[in-house]
């Protein structure tokens, strides 16, 4: 796993807060990710493993992730990166052909509760879900389910209705909210809207894994 900093995505619940901004991220050349992955392809190969980008947001340093992506390929590695999706305009063919999985997270599936969320907009990710069913490009969807902001029933059904007629989406994830991240919060003196928000219950978790199924995607 690679992370890397910049994400132009401010969600309420993040729990790698300290990924925001490039200016506090490390810098590294592309050919040192290169040189040091190279060191350890036998052992990923034996493991069955590859190479996953994450963040941050893999897509603001297109250019960088690309050449890594790009790289770990020719050594015959799988790979991988999460995404929102949000700058999936900037993925050209060269990057997408790079890449054997895309783990997108559609953080919500009602446009007024994607902006509460993320202080975006959902369209371009769901202009980029569309781009890759449209080019078979296996993915898996996240969805978080945060108790009292993603979890209302008809948020989670418009997210369903829209991923389950993808037939290159092999599964949907519901990735209950937790409170890992939150040390961070504090420690970026950042204002935490989900200092006291729960985990989500079994029961909650399980109803909307139900939904999901009961649309007709392969949910876990």
């Amino acid at each position: 796993m690679l992370f890397v900093s910049g994400c132009l995505l401010r969600c309420s619940y993040c729990h790698n807060p300290d990924t925001w901004h490039l200016k506090d991220g490390t810098y590294v050349s592309a050919q040192q990710v290169i040189d040091r992955l190279a060191a350890f392809v036998p052992a990923l190969k034996s493991l069955d493993g590859g190479l996953t980008i994450s963040g941050g947001e893999p897509m603001v340093q297109s250019g960088f992730t690309g050449r890594i992506l790009a790289a770990a390929k020719r050594m015959g590695l799988h790979t991988a990166i999460e995404t929102s999706g949000f700058l999936g305009s900037r993925c050209d063919e060269r990057y997408l052909s790079a890449l054997d999985l895309v783990l997108l997270d559609i953080k919500s599936g009602d446009p007024e509760t994607y902006r509460k969320v993320t202080g975006r907009e959902l369209a371009p990710t769901l202009s980029f879900a569309e781009r890759l069913a449209a080019m078979g490009k296996p993915v898996w969807v996240r969805f978080t389910l945060v108790p009292g902001l993603t979890d209302d029933p008809a948020n989670v059904e418009a997210v369903a209705r829209f991923v389950a007629p993808m037939k290159n989406v092999e599964w949907v994830e519901v990735q209950p909210f937790h409170q890992l991240g939150a040390f961070k919060w504090k420690a970026m003196d950042l204002q935490n809207r989900h200092v006291n928000t729960p985990p989500p219950s079994a029961d909650l978790v399980n109803r909307v894994i139900a939904q999901f199924r009961s649309a007709g995607c392969r949910a876990r």
